[in-house]
């Protein structure tokens, strides 16, 4: 089976997280035999210098990024980075990408990242991964992401379609996917001494505020601050590896006085390597999620959540609604309150290997790739004739 994982590495360049959930899908379908391309599209007006200035493609900090990262995982000859419509593109040549989606039997496109009418019209089947549930369908109601164009759509919001969340369907069937890991590059490690809990983010998430309906919903840095005082509240040590810009430093120094500990979220993540290194110098994974997947009740999970539980850190995280399908109490413990924040802290770290025994045990059971992708591929009909 030939399958084609459509994806933003390049456009998120400098972000390791981010590499490792299009590397998740990308080598997890290889892993389970099947005959793996990646494909980024690109707009040129999106490509910048280390300066963060306007650029050519070759001269880009985007191409560059992504020239590394597949080759470090393996995956130059089986990937191509298309810049606009196909002008410029480097790795696999285009024309041998139109060759191999030809032969395609699913296109895993994720966020509906791929939108090449010559690339998806030759692909057998084409099926829509949402990992930003909430912004997606809202975006879609607004006009301004068409979601047309694919046979079967999935969401990482386990909730949407339930009555308890708000997120409309968009006359849509969403079969739930869950984030998949990579078992055998996420192993358990032991911590090291005086580690705490931590987390990489952005203050104010990857997008905006949302409007819907006559409602505005929040984004990642309103939830943060209400958790302002929670090293103080718990007496644990708390980190973050935070993309803050300098228009927010007085949220900034907030944090600063209030406990956190603040590092540069380059020196900790720019790259799949220093994302995973930074999770292992880690005791557990304390993070907030944007607003609008906690307000819609959507069932958001992160995805770098499941690589803290793969690694054996327990996993502190405010709840989108997840507690409903996932199990919660030991290496997983969801709070809404900061007194449950801070309950939920001293629990972990009062019977610390329980707890990290059952976050691994978590991500194997419910997480990694060979448990997740064979499903999904059921339910997306790749095998279908």
């Amino acid at each position: 089976m030939r399958v084609l994982v459509a994806g933003a590495l390049a456009n998120t360049p400098l972000n390791g997280g981010e590499a490792w959930v299009r590397l998740s899908w990308v080598l997890g379908l290889q892993s389970l035999g099947l005959d793996v391309y990646f494909v980024e599209q690109i707009d040129p007006a999106r490509l910048t210098d280390a300066e963060g200035r306007p650029t050519s493609f070759d001269a880009s900090i985007n191409r560059d990024y992504f020239a590394r990262t597949v080759e470090r995982f393996g995956l130059t000859s089986r990937s191509c980075l298309i810049c606009g419509e196909g002008e410029e593109t480097w790795g696999l040549p285009y024309s041998d990408l139109l060759d191999a989606a030809g032969g395609a039997d699913l296109l895993v496109n994720i966020s509906g990242h791929l939108r090449l009418p010559a690339v998806l019209s030759r692909v057998r089947r084409r099926a829509y991964v949402d990992i930003d549930p909430g912004f997606t369908q809202f975006w879609h109601e607004a006009g301004l992401l068409p979601l047309n164009g694919h046979d079967v759509y999935f969401t990482i919001g386990e909730n949407i379609g339930r009555p308890e969340c708000s997120i409309p369907t968009c006359g849509r069937e969403w079969r739930i996917v869950r984030p998949p890991v990579l078992l055998d590059e996420w192993p358990p490690t032991p911590p090291p001494d005086a580690a705490g809990f931590t987390t990489v983010a952005r203050w104010r998430g990857s997008f905006g505020r949302v409007e819907f309906a006559g409602r505005t919903f929040g984004q990642k840095a309103h939830e943060f601050r209400r958790f302002a005082a929670l090293p103080a509240l718990s007496g644990e040590r708390f980190e973050i590896a935070l993309d803050i810009h300098p228009a927010d430093e007085a949220d900034r120094v907030m944090l600063d006085r209030a406990g956190w500990r603040l590092s540069d979220p380059r020196a900790a993540a720019a790259t799949p390597d220093r994302f995973r290194s930074y999770v292992r110098h880690s005791a557990a994974e304390f993070s907030v999620a944007q607003g609008i997947y906690v307000e819609t009740c959507s069932g958001w999970f992160s995805d770098r959540t499941t690589r803290y539980l793969a690694s054996g850190r327990p996993a502190l995280v405010q709840d989108t609604g997840f507690t409903r399908t996932l199990p919660v109490g030991e290496g997983l413990i969801a709070f809404g309150t900061p007194l449950e924040a801070s309950d939920g802290a001293r629990r972990i770290m009062r019977d610390y290997d329980r707890h990290a025994r059952a976050a691994a045990q978590i991500a194997r059971e419910l997480f990694a790739a060979d448990v997740v992708l064979p499903r999904f591929l059921e339910d997306a009909g790749a095998g279908e004739r």
